[in-house]
């Protein structure tokens, strides 16, 4: 069974990190979250939590 040279070994473990961390951002700058309407934050600011102590 042929073995790989070390540099063969490097290459690949370049190829997969660089294509792992391109996975990584592609996906986390894809999602845009929307922003919240004028109307759910008033919303928001009506609920206000009164701690009882």
């Amino acid at each position: 069974m042929p073995q790989m040279a070390p540099i063969s070994w490097l290459f690949l473990f370049l190829f997969f990190t660089i294509t792992f961390i391109l996975f990584c951002t592609l996906n986390y700058y894809s999602f845009m979250p929307s922003s919240p309407s004028s109307t759910e934050l008033k919303k928001l600011n009506l609920n206000s939590m009164n701690w009882k102590w």
